[in-house]
């Protein structure tokens, strides 16, 4: 039987460098083979390698008979310019909402579309009594978690919102956990996201009563 002698930490450290090194190589050669398949389906078709992929994108991006999305697609879109209005959605979030849904018409109403995103507690009802739990995590896993993480970032600059959101979080965040109450606001920006894209509207930053009437 061979015994491998203890590492010292320079081996270790050593050791941890090869192991991010291979893992990148490994995720590098995956991104490689995604673009080449996507650009596949435009008809473009590039041999195996990266030093190929390298030297084809400046070209292939600059073409524009080529009819690939612009980087720009956020601003130049009317409805991305709408959703971007929404605290805690940007680009990155309204284009994956209006890839996944289009204008929001598959669904009859926003709560249909926080449930397809996973983002509405599920429900246990036995002897007439309701009992809710945990959100359900199904549908699009891509989009619950973007939409989590902007609801995240407005649950930290909570003070800096409208008059009615931020008093709405202050209520909420009072009586419940933080991450919690960052699922429960993902659930209302969901709702929100779908009534600006499926009613064609701007969206209306909510103030309260009185520093309306003010």
């Amino acid at each position: 039987m061979r015994f491998v002698p203890i590492k010292t930490d320079d081996q270790l450290d050593m050791q941890s460098l090869h192991r991010v090194r291979e893992r990148w190589v490994m995720r590098r050669t995956a991104v490689i083979n995604q673009i080449r398949g996507l650009l596949l389906e435009r008809g473009i078709t590039l041999r195996k390698g990266r030093c190929h992929v390298g030297a084809a994108l400046p070209w292939i991006l600059e073409d524009a008979d080529a009819k690939l999305s612009s980087k720009k697609t956020a601003h130049e879109n009317e409805a991305c310019r709408r959703l971007v209005a929404i605290p805690g959605i940007g680009p990155v979030t309204a284009t994956a909402l209006i890839a996944a849904i289009g204008n929001g018409g598959a669904f009859h109403k926003g709560r249909e579309l926080a449930a397809w995103m996973g983002v509405v507690p599920r429900e246990h009802s036995t002897g007439g009594q309701q009992k809710l739990l945990g959100i359900s995590k199904r549908g699009n896993s891509y989009l619950r978690r973007l939409f989590v993480q902007g609801a995240r970032a407005v649950l930290q600059q909570r003070t800096k919102q409208s008059s009615g959101l931020s008093a709405w979080l202050a209520q909420l965040t009072s009586r419940t956990h933080r991450n919690v109450a960052a699922v429960a606001l993902a659930n209302k920006l969901a709702r929100i996201s779908w009534a600006v894209l499926a009613k064609n509207e701007q969206y209306r930053p909510p103030v309260l009563a009185n520093a309306a009437a003010a």
